[in-house]
C-alpha cells in the first residue's frame, strides 16, 4: 500500500506519516527533504510555492511512491491536480488528509517554530488554507480531524481504516 499522509503545514503529517509507517511496516519518507534548494529557499523566506515550483517536487514524490510496493510519505498535495500528478505516477495510492482549523494549525506551526529551525513558518498558512482543495468523493482517502485527536489516536484511527 502506498499512503500520502496530506495537509497543510504544520498539520503533523511528518509525525503522523513516521508513525503509521512503522505501525504497519512500510518505508517512510519526509517529502519535505525532497524538495529542491530553491522551494526550501522561498518557503524560508516566507513566499508560497507556485504550482511551477512544485512540479520537480511532485515528481520526485511520484517517483519515491513508485519505487516501493509499501509505503508512507509526507507531502502536502494540497491541489486535486497534485495528487492526480501523484496518482499518475503510481497506482494504488491512499491520501489521508489531516485537517484543523487554521486557528489551531497556526498555535502548532508557532510552537514548532520555537523548538525547531523548519523552514516552513506560519506565515505560509494562508497561501496553503487558500490553494488546499479538500478530497473529493472520487478520490481514494480519509480525511481526519487533527485537532481532536493526537497523533497516536490519528495512527490508530488510520489503521482502522486502511485494514
Amino acid at each position: 500500500m502506498r499512503i500520502v499522509v496530506m495537509g497543510v503545514t504544520g498539520c503533523g503529517k511528518t509525525t503522523v506519516g513516521s508513525r503509521l509507517a512503522d505501525s504497519i511496516g512500510a518505508d517512510f519518507q519526509d517529502g519535505d527533504d525532497l524538495h529542491p534548494p530553491a522551494n526550501v529557499f522561498k518557503m524560508a523566506g516566507g513566499e508560497a510555492l507556485t504550482d511551477k515550483d512544485r512540479e520537480p517536487w511532485l515528481d520526485a514524490v511520484g517517483a519515491w511512491l513508485a519505487a516501493r510496493e509499501s509505503g508512507v510519505i509526507a507531502c502536502s498535495a494540497l491541489k486535486r491536480a497534485y495528487r492526480d500528478r501523484l496518482r499518475d505516477a503510481a497506482e494504488g495510492i491512499f491520501f489521508l488528509h489531516l485537517a484543523a482549523p487554521i486557528s489551531a494549525i497556526t498555535r502548532r506551526v508557532e510552537q514548532r517554530s520555537a523548538t525547531t529551525d523548519h523552514f516552513a513558518g506560519s506565515d505560509l498558512l494562508a497561501s496553503q488554507y487558500a490553494a488546499l482543495e479538500p478530497l473529493q468523493g472520487d478520490e481514494d482517502g480519509f480525511t481526519i480531524d487533527v485537532n481532536k485527536c493526537d497523533p497516536a489516536q490519528a495512527v490508530a484511527f488510520a489503521r482502522q481504516v486502511i485494514a
